[in-house]
């Protein structure tokens, strides 16, 4: 069993082709995926997806691409959202120095929002770090103090000193299929020295589709080629990659194992 931890299944490159999707998925072994917030107000299409989907869990929140057309939203309606049954966490959220698709400033306010968000109502935030590692950090840290949250660093394509920091404060790190590219020894020996109990794999479909699948649409089947890489960079059967990944997972998205609980029990 394995757990895709991280996908965008309203997006078109898998939003109009679902079924076919999720039975792939199913196929490869991926029992569970996340589908990510980008808008907090689109957030009853990622509620309608999981209510429909037993197999689909969602998060709300504002991408920091998307933080200039949501730059107001309060914690408290973010928390509200979130306490949909089928909701196990808050995000994305962050900052992307890249694109700088909004303004720095408004991504920071932002990204502190979530975590306020995050704080309250004990879920786990989903972090979106690009170009800004040591922004990231200071912020992280700063916050950290002002009272614990738990959060995973998603997508993990940064420096070493940001993986190192993310876990000093008792932060997950996830992996995407950048793990599998040839050029990507680095990242490699950065998820080879991130603590066992602490890591994640993910697809961020329909983006970063791994070896072999590189250049078409991503999707939650082909995170079992992620963990396989993972799996022999860390010296495992794949078997127990997948099983160590999915019992992270649980311990990190708690509120999942409560609503595949309730899921069980409302079955025929």
């Amino acid at each position: 069993m394995l757990v895709d931890s991280h996908c965008h299944l309203d997006f078109p490159g898998l939003a109009g082709r679902l079924p076919e999707v999720l039975e792939r998925a199913r196929a490869a072994g991926v029992t569970r995926m996340v589908t990510i917030s980008t808008r907090v107000r689109h957030a009853p299409v990622y509620r309608d997806l999981a209510e429909a989907h037993p197999e689909i869990f969602f998060t709300v929140g504002t991408h920091p691409h998307q933080a200039g057309e949501e730059p107001d939203i309060p914690a408290d309606e973010i928390v509200a959202l979130a306490r949909h049954p089928r909701c196990i966490g808050i995000g994305e959220a962050g900052l992307d120095f890249h694109y700088d698709n909004a303004p720095r400033d408004v991504q920071a306010r932002v990204f502190r929002t979530h975590i306020a968000a995050a704080r309250a109502s004990g879920l786990p935030l989903v972090i979106h770090a690009r170009e800004a590692d040591a922004e990231i950090e200071a912020i992280l840290t700063e916050e950290m103090g002002r009272g614990p949250f738990r959060a995973v660093l998603h997508c993990f394509s940064s420096g070493r000193r940001l993986a190192e920091a993310g876990v000093e404060l008792g932060l997950f790190v996830s992996f995407s299929g950048i793990l599998t590219f040839r050029r990507s020894e680095e990242l490699r020996a950065i998820a080879a020295a991130v603590p066992r109990d602490r890591i994640l794999v993910e697809t961020d479909a329909p983006y970063l589709a791994p070896e072999p699948h590189r250049g078409r649409p991503n999707e939650p089947a082909y995170v079992a080629e992620t963990a396989r890489v993972l799996a022999r960079t860390l010296g495992m059967a794949p078997d127990d990659l997948a099983r160590l990944t999915t019992a992270n997972f649980y311990r990190l998205f708690d509120k999942a194992a409560q609503g595949d609980a309730a899921q069980a029990g409302s079955a025929p």
